[in-house]
């Protein structure tokens, strides 16, 4: 008969994404992920398989509560101006804050791009973002506080890129004046 689990396993996988987005993929031992989960590398494997499939996982976590919490933002925002100028601001107060950690998801797309089910989430993540800018956009367009000459697809792929770029940016340990400037250049596309 097989012993239960004495851990959490959601919890688990909360700290191994944590671990994994300071260090990175490669930089994230074995041995790292056991002293931090508290368990053994019997355990690990039984419950996840292997570092891999426990980083897959990691990286699902990041993307279902982050840029969940962006698309749920969006898909209830009576004013799409107002809730990407929220949202934006939110990533580049994270930034500040911790400017190494950066986001998981670019972390991830530049350190496991030779890795096919890396990039096909991150990709996911990506489009499924897009199309929720592009979707609120459209309602907003429809209510007329978006200009009819404007397109929804093709300022929903700018600010998907515009999100991933200041991410990116964020890492290099800019300022706030500096990150405030380009949001509200991002959003001026809006006008």
């Amino acid at each position: 008969m097989a012993r239960p689990r004495e851990f959490d396993t959601d919890q688990a996988i909360d700290r191994a994404m944590n671990l994994f987005w300071r260090r990175g993929y490669a930089a994230t031992s074995l041995q790292d992920l056991t002293a931090e989960l508290g368990i053994g590398s019997g355990s690990l494997y039984a419950a996840f398989g292997s570092k891999e499939k426990l980083y897959a996982r990691a990286l699902e976590r990041y993307c279902s509560r982050d840029a969940g919490a962006l698309i749920a933002a969006l898909e209830s925002a009576a004013d799409v101006r107002s809730a990407l100028r929220t949202a934006l601001h939110a990533m580049a107060e994270a930034d500040l804050r911790e400017p190494e950690r950066g986001c998981f998801l670019v972390n991830a797309a530049t350190e496991r791009s030779a890795d096919s089910a890396t990039v096909d989430r991150v990709g996911g993540t990506l489009r499924l973002v897009e199309g929720t800018i592009a979707g609120a956009l459209e309602r907003a367009q429809a209510r007329g506080d978006l200009s009819a000459g404007k397109d929804p697809a093709e300022l929903a792929s700018f600010l998907t890129t515009f999100i991933q770029g200041m991410r990116v940016v964020g890492k290099a340990r800019v300022d706030r004046a500096f990150l405030e400037s380009a949001v509200s250049g991002a959003l001026s596309v809006l006008d």
